[in-house]
């Protein structure tokens, strides 16, 4: 199976995202487009593009990018509540068309400031639930014509999208990535997702959410394709393990100052608390996984760090891969840098001999 090699492009409000280079108009579209292309240039697939409230609209983000470039995919976070299924099928199909098929999607529901947009969260059964109805929903658009469909959070009648979705071979719609360690996202993901994303924990626990999934899609009756693995993760790479541990105890040196922003929902999500409680396991997990960041960084992707030369971690994620995982987004600040030192270090070595 082919792998996906993906990065992260900080559509953020604000400069500096965790430690990220701050430069004058790091939100245009120049800037943007800048790392879009950089991405292009060293090897990478595209790029996630995170969502929320305060931050720039993702979704004009990847469209602006994405008729800027060439190969560039865009992973559009998105959030039910924030879009309605049937606006939302009916952007990303034209999006998808316009592109030649490079829209990718990753679907969010964890917490915003729902409010703002008049939005209301609900508890955890009722988020997932509606999030069940929305893919259901955006993937029947997305594949047939005249849908109708009623449900408790959303409802369509003789709904039919065009332009069409790019049908390529075995793809036959943009792909669905899903998050989400709860029992209630885990159901999701299991019937609904075609990518399931992981955040950086250890092998174990890698191998034994994916063991999981498997045997709820088959007692659930999955009626896609075989749920899709993905890991979420920070990437720090320098030319010698040494200089890497060096410079990933510095950085975590600032952090403990509060010179990186910590984000406010650290704490919130089940996943999240997975990765918080992999420091009472130790430092340094598996070969190199770092979790002392935890302690004190921005959360999610930034909770651990796969630290080294190009060679401990391109070691360390076909380990990832031989469990099961196909897509990687990857990342590390400064981005743009990064991006380049990755592209030529790191993924020449995960993709030599395989179509990436």
């Amino acid at each position: 199976m082919s792998l996906q090699f993906l990065w992260y492009i900080p559509n953020q409000a604000e400069p500096g995202h965790r430690g990220d280079d701050v430069v004058e108009n790091h939100n245009s579209l120049d800037t943007l487009t800048s790392h879009a292309r950089a991405l292009e240039e060293h090897g990478w697939g595209g790029a996630l593009i995170g969502t929320g409230w305060g931050r720039p609209d993702t979704f004009t983000v990847a469209a602006a990018l994405a008729a800027r470039t060439t190969t560039f995919q865009p992973l559009i976070a998105i959030r039910p509540g924030y879009w309605h299924p049937a606006n939302f099928a009916s952007a990303a199909a034209t999006l998808d068309h316009l592109t030649g098929g490079r829209v990718l999607v990753n679907v969010v529901s964890g917490r915003d400031n729902l409010a703002a947009y008049g939005d209301s969260e609900g508890d955890q059964a009722h988020r997932y639930a509606r999030t069940r109805e929305f893919m259901r929903i955006v993937r029947r658009l997305w594949t047939e014509e005249n849908v109708t469909y009623e449900g408790e959070h959303f409802s369509v009648t003789g709904s039919t999208v065009v332009p069409r979705p790019v049908v390529r071979g075995e793809r036959r719609h943009p792909r669905l990535y899903f998050g989400g360690a709860s029992e209630a996202a885990e159901k999701v993901a299991a019937t609904e997702a075609d990518v399931q994303l992981f955040w950086g924990e250890p092998l174990d626990g890698i191998a034994e959410r994916i063991d999981r999934l498997r045997r709820l899609s088959d007692r659930l009756g999955r009626e896609h394709p075989p749920l899709e693995f993905g890991l979420r993760i920070t990437t720090l790479v320098r030319d010698t393990t040494e200089q890497a541990w060096a410079d990933a105890e510095a950085k975590v040196a600032q952090m403990a100052k509060g010179a990186i922003e910590r984000d406010p929902n650290r704490h919130a999500a089940v996943g999240q608390q997975r990765l918080l409680e992999l420091a009472a396991r130790g430092e340094v997990l598996d070969d190199n996984l770092y979790t002392t960041p935890g302690k004190f960084g921005g959360g999610g992707a930034g909770t651990t760090w796969l630290v080294g030369s190009a060679e401990d971690v391109a070691k360390s994620l076909r380990k990832y891969e031989a469990l099961g995982i196909t897509h990687f987004v990857l990342s590390d600040t400064p981005y743009l840098p990064e991006i380049r030192r990755q592209g030529e270090q790191l993924l020449p070595l995960l993709t030599a001999g395989r179509a990436a």
